[in-house]
């Protein structure tokens, strides 16, 4: 059974919403999840409950200006301060659960957070698992840049899962952001691009690749170099043909959630 606790702590720029997801028994690691843009670690419950019953304590934090943390709705100054507030819940959960191996999930711009993460901190993760990231070629954030005034469209709901009810639900969540991208969120996101081009590949960290084939919102092509310069040519993915971009919330969920903690069995099991 998993029970879950909610908890808050200060962050950058102001407080943050975080949440805990425990088993009965004793957690053999730790699993950070980092969310996407515009959404909330609520979406998460079911990750959170499959990496529980594999034997984690999970911790997961709405990042600042998103879910029920404080700051502008959906704007960073800087994913720098996003990856410091992540590093501060890594070190809660360490402080509750000393000596246990911590992994880091990120899916898309969660993705983002958790690569520049894993470059600036990789050497205290045990594995990273990054699920349609928004890393190496992303064309929308040039594009939006370059147009005068930012388009007032919002998500396409239908372009996040096969399933109707995820795009129904993400529809009528009133803690998902509907608008539009902001200006100061796009430039944050396109240095932080730059920041993890330049940056380091992640070594010998155990690095896990997942994305949907028919992703519109983050293509899989896009992300690739992004991985190609993290992994180094050592990392391990999937790519579920059909599948668009949650491919948590995709009509094949099982089997990504399957692969990902079978991924995190075998990093795990080579730390012995």
């Amino acid at each position: 059974m998993t029970t879950a606790r909610d908890w808050t702590l200060d962050g950058s720029i102001g407080q943050l919403a975080a949440r805990t997801w425990e088993g009965d028994g004793d957690p053999r690691f730790v699993a950070l999840l980092a969310h996407g843009y515009g959404e909330h670690l609520g979406r998460y419950d079911h990750v959170a409950a499959a990496l529980v019953e594999r034997g984690a304590v999970v911790s997961a934090v709405d990042h600042m200006g998103h879910g029920r943390s404080e700051g502008e709705r959906v704007v960073f100054p800087d994913v720098e301060q996003v990856v410091d507030d992540l590093h501060a819940v890594d070190s809660h959960v360490r402080r509750e659960h000393p000596g246990l191996p911590v992994v880091l999930i990120g899916h898309s711009m969660g993705g983002l957070i958790s690569a520049r993460y894993a470059q600036r901190y990789g050497d205290t993760l045990a594995a990273l698992v990054l699920s349609g990231p928004v890393v190496g070629a992303f064309a929308t954030v040039d594009v939006l840049l370059a147009l005068p005034e930012i388009p007032d469209v919002p998500l396409d709901s239908t372009t996040l899962s096969r399933d109707p009810a995820v795009g129904e639900a993400y529809a009528a969540d009133p803690l998902v952001w509907h608008g539009p991208f902001k200006r100061p969120m796009l430039e944050a996101w396109q240095r932080a691009l730059a920041a993890i081009d330049a940056g380091p590949d992640l070594g010998d960290l155990p690095l896990l690749w997942v994305h949907g084939g028919d992703d519109q919102l983050v293509p899989v092509e896009g992300s690739r170099a992004g991985i190609a310069h993290l992994g180094g040519g050592r990392h391990e993915e999937h790519v579920y043909p059909g599948a668009r971009h949650e491919v948590f919330n995709e009509t094949n969920a099982d089997e990504v959630l399957a692969d990902v903690t079978a991924f995190l069995d075998r990093a795990l099991g080579q730390r012995g």
